[in-house]
């Protein structure tokens, strides 16, 4: 089993001050370590307050790699792109000298861009500094999402990406192709962190504690993964 830290806040503003400021120290730490350090980001409105504060902050962002932790298979000039979404929150200010390495490439599938991916990602500094997590009420983390194309593979390679194409829902939208983080792409972290919001999927993280298919639920398998160090974030 993971090693959980949870920590309950009593509105987003203070899970966002904390979030931030776990990232920037996470960050100086690996820099005076080891004078570089590399951040796996997720998109979404809960860690954007975060990104933007960090953007501000006096670091060496030159020695920053940021790369994200899924991405829909859409251009990153899509609206609906995280690649997009980081540009526009984290790589600002101060921190627009980070380095970036996409999850998107101009393959006509996931499937078929993904041996390229992965080979960038293995470029980056393992294990990751830090890896930030968000949760779906379908109980998807990353875009390993429940019974998709590919979630079977993720879940047992031991590669770093894999491509995924998830059964449309409200969850999902209409753009089902995405390229994730791998389960062991997970566990190859110093710190993940979970972003958790609301009480839907407060339940949906507290019945993933339980035994069951991870098939069903993904988010079961970072739960189990052991020796991760977890911190679980949740606000209403």
């Amino acid at each position: 089993m993971a090693i959980i830290h949870e920590q309950f806040f009593d509105s987003k503003d203070a899970m966002t001050e904390h979030l931030a400021s776990i990232l920037e120290s996470t960050l100086n730490s690996a820099l005076e370590g080891d004078s570089k350090a590399s951040m796996l980001v997720s998109g979404g409105s809960s860690p954007a307050p975060a990104y933007k504060r960090l953007s501000s902050l006096d670091l060496d962002w030159s020695k920053v790699t940021v790369a994200m932790v899924d991405e829909r298979w859409v251009s990153p000039s899509h609206e609906k792109s995280n690649e997009a979404f980081i540009k526009n929150t984290l790589l600002q200010d101060k921190a627009s000298s980070a380095q970036f390495v996409t999850m998107k490439n101009g393959a006509s599938t996931a499937v078929v861009g993904q041996e390229e991916v992965e080979a960038r990602y293995q470029t980056l500094k393992t294990p990751f500094d830090v890896t930030i997590l968000g949760m779906g009420p379908d109980g998807h983390t990353a875009s390993l999402f429940p019974h998709a194309e590919g979630l079977d593979a993720a879940l047992k390679t031991e590669q770093l990406v894999c491509a995924i194409n998830a059964n449309e829902s409200e969850v999902t939208g209409s753009i089902t192709e995405r390229m994730s983080l791998t389960l062991a792409g997970i566990a190859n972290t110093q710190h993940a962190i979970l972003l958790i919001s609301g009480e839907e999927k407060r339940a949906m993280y507290e019945q993933a504690k339980q035994q069951g298919s991870e098939l069903d639920i993904p988010l079961r398998a970072v739960l189990g993964l052991p020796d991760l160090k977890l911190s679980v974030f949740w606000c209403p």
